[in-house]
Order: structure tokens, then sequence, then C-alpha cells
């Protein structure tokens, strides 16, 4: 009797250990066949679901966003305006080994997103959709009048998204001065500016 093979189930664990490699080693490192090794699967077995490496690093940046998406949606359900952008800004930045292994792999993303095609349509998805949550946040915040009824909505999430986005590099590369309690303290500058509490 032939094994069944959950595919769905072995693209993730695929895509989770493309991610983990990247993490640790870096693009390169993420071979088809070298992830095949670390996943414990025999040469090969990564072909039949990404047949390049340029549709498992697209499939991975995808999962990395995803994860960040979905613990985005669990912490803001029923909340809004600062609260709900606090909780948002908490879960991009990189304030655990986890997202800042995450954080890793989207710094070796970028230089793919700023080629044509698919890396640059999903970077732009992801900005998008995070784009329009802060200007809703931020404009339910001014509506409820606890950020001043002048607020620049559209250039402070501009704002917001760079510091996100810098985070990100700054938790990796200078880490002494970016650690966990230090980015959550230049969060709260940021919000404290704008009126939050």
């Amino acid at each position: 009797m032939p094994k069944i093979v959950d595919h769905e189930r072995r693209r993730e664990e695929i895509v989770e250990t493309t991610w983990r490699i990247i993490a640790r080693y870096g693009l390169d490192a993420a071979t088809l066949r070298d992830v095949a090794a670390e996943a414990g699967f025999a040469n090969g077995a990564v072909k039949p679901y990404f047949p390049t490496k340029a549709s498992l690093l697209l499939a991975t940046f995808a999962h990395v966003f995803k994860r960040t998406s979905t613990r985005i949606n669990l912490v803001t359900e029923g909340k809004g305006g600062f609260e709900a952008l606090r909780a948002f800004c908490l879960e991009v930045l990189p304030l655990d080994e986890e997202r800042i292994d995450e954080a890793r792999v989207v710094i070796a993303f970028w230089p793919l997103a700023l080629q044509r095609g698919g890396p640059a349509e999903l970077y732009d998805a992801v900005t998008l959709d995070w784009r329009r949550k802060i200007r809703a946040w931020l404009r339910e915040a001014r509506a409820a009048g606890a950020a001043p009824a002048r607020l620049p909505v559209d250039a402070v999430a501009e704002t917001l998204l760079t510091f996100l986005q810098g985070a990100q590099v700054a938790a990796v590369f200078d880490p002494d001065f970016n650690t966990p309690d230090q980015l959550e303290a230049q969060l709260d500058a940021h919000l404290g500016l704008l009126g939050a509490q």
C-alpha cells in the first residue's frame, strides 16, 4: 500500500525549513538540495513542490508575511485607534528571537522585491495592507479626540512604516541599541508624540 503524503503539510515543512535556513545562514544557503537535507527529505524531494529556487523563496517570504499578518489580526481584533495601532506595531517589531529571525528573512527579501514580478507584488500588497490599517487606526484616534484634529494621517502613517522597517534592520545590525525594551520605548515615544497615552 503506497504511503499517503499530506502535500500541504509537506509544503509547509519545506517553507518553514527554508525561512529558518535564511535566518541562520542567509539567502544563498537556501538551495533546493540544502533545504531538502535540512528537512530530512531525499535529494530532489523539494522539486515537485517548488520546481525552482525562485518559487521556493517567494513562498517562503509569503509565509513570513502571513505569520506576521495572522498575529496582527489576532491582537487587533476588537480594538481601534491607538490601542490597535500599538498592538499592530508590537507584532511587527522584532521583539523576540522568532521575530528577529523573521526580520533577517525580510531583509534578505528586499533586494528581490526591487525586481518586477512576484516578489515586488508580494511586498507591495503587504505594505499596502499595513498602510491602510495604520491610516484607519490613526483616523479612529483622531475622530475619538485621542489625536489632534489636524494630525496629518498619511504622513504619520508613512513615518510609522519607516520606523517599523528601520527597526527590523536596526535590531539585526545594531542590537545593542535596539533591544526589545529599547524598541518598545522607541515605539511609545513615537506614539506619545501623536498624543497616545
